[in-house]
């Protein structure tokens, strides 16, 4: 799923206003158990936090259509709803290395 969503977005296939001039990263896809709900993991790059929203926003609204898009793409039985969530990994990665950075600092005072 991860692989095909990729490919629609690498491809330039979405033609959403919203979008427009967004580049979307897929970091990961879930699963549910019964593969009938699939979570992508999205990083619209060079975002700020308003703009990774409306960018989410704007991905669960045409959602449907990407699902249609992606069906002769995977051959799977059931071709799973799609949810967008944005990737904050990224963002709490770097605030962990700001807070290790200071203490790191800190302990170099005497």
């Amino acid at each position: 799923m991860r692989h095909a969503l990729s490919r629609l977005f690498e491809r330039g296939a979405i033609r959403d206003p919203e979008l427009a001039g967004v580049s979307i990263t897929i970091s990961e896809v879930t699963m549910s158990p019964d593969l009938r709900v699939a979570t992508a993991y999205v990083l619209p790059l060079g975002a700020g936090e308003a703009e990774r929203e409306a960018a989410v926003a704007a991905l669960n609204r045409i959602g449907p259509a990407l699902r249609r898009m992606l069906a002769p793409m995977v051959s799977l039985k059931f071709l799973p709803d799609l949810r967008f969530v944005a990737d904050t990994r990224f963002d709490r990665a770097g605030r962990i290395e700001a807070l290790l950075d200071r203490a790191r600092g800190a302990g170099d005072e005497p």
